[in-house]
């Protein structure tokens, strides 16, 4: 089972300097992956209809992970990068597919593509896209990003997207692995059909994650699919202690896991150092490093 880690990117204040320190720690304590989350603007909350369900404001910073992992391509050798989610619906799928490619290449086939629907309705708009019918976007998207990193030319016409006899030049190393991400019956009916694996976000704990695999995996059974061949990334929340947080990794491990991300957010640490101290406690008792 591969063990990364999530950028801790609301507790950092927006310092490039931080993206260059967590990237490289990351790397050199051992971990596998560096995954990010992803917001292009953060709404404000209060007065508004439909209310905004989602824990981000208008104070949270946010990389463009696209851009952050690139950058982060350049001064690491062995990480791998995975979005986690990149909210594919409210962005242009062609340039998705470029960006995707890019950083890809960047990076020597390194880049994991995780993808959602979002709850951001603010978002949706600011970025010219329609809240409402982002499921059914997000499933032509998937279609048309693997047709787009693997067929020398695409002629696609669907509800939501066009393309007439282009290409994606140069393409990446390799067809780009999709994943999905989210919770609730819809999203894990979509990935069973659609997705190469899954994130699950460790906020309702370990036993409810590994609940949810159990049913996915039957769902991607039941299908026809190999389960074999699907991941399931467990984004590990730590409540207590380091002893706490292995006893989840043991669990997903226990479940057929087959990553999982640690977030150090929430921890009342105040500083990069801090971070990064935290990963390397975590790294130590997991023998990463």
């Amino acid at each position: 089972m591969q063990i990364g880690a999530v950028y801790p990117q609301i507790e950092l204040g927006g310092d490039p300097g931080a993206v260059r320190r967590i990237g490289r720690a990351v790397e050199d304590l051992g971990f596998a992956h560096l995954l990010a989350y992803d917001h292009v603007l953060g709404a404000v909350h209060a007065d508004r209809t439909p209310r905004l369900p989602g824990p981000y404001t208008e104070q949270d910073p946010f990389h463009d992970p696209f851009v952050m992992f690139a950058y982060l391509a350049g001064i690491t050798e062995r990480v791998s990068f995975a979005t986690g989610i990149l909210i594919l619906p409210q962005r242009q799928t062609a340039l998705v597919a470029r960006q995707a490619a890019d950083v890809d290449l960047l990076s020597g086939g390194r880049l994991r593509l995780g993808v959602g629907v979002g709850w951001n309705h603010v978002e949706y708009e600011a970025l010219g896209q329609d809240f409402r019918t982002r499921g059914a976007r997000q499933e032509e998207q998937i279609e048309l990003l693997r047709r787009l990193f693997t067929e020398p030319v695409v002629d696609f016409s669907g509800r939501f997207d066009r393309i007439d006899r282009a290409a994606l030049v140069p393409k990446p190393v390799r067809p780009i692995p999709i994943w999905l991400g989210g919770s609730g019956e819809v999203a894990f009916e979509r990935a069973a059909r659609l997705a190469d694996g899954f994130i699950f976000f460790g906020g309702g704990g370990v036993d409810h994650a590994v609940d949810a695999w159990t049913r996915l995996r039957d769902r991607v059974r039941g299908l026809g699919r190999s389960v074999e061949d699907f991941g399931a990334d467990y984004v590990a929340v730590p409540r207590g202690g380091i002893g706490d947080l292995t006893a989840q990794i043991d669990a997903w491990r226990e479940a057929g896991g087959t990553h999982v991300s640690v977030a150090t957010m929430g921890r009342d640490l105040d500083s990069v150092d801090g971070h990064i101290d935290y990963l390397a406690s975590v790294a130590d008792a997991l023998g990463l490093s």
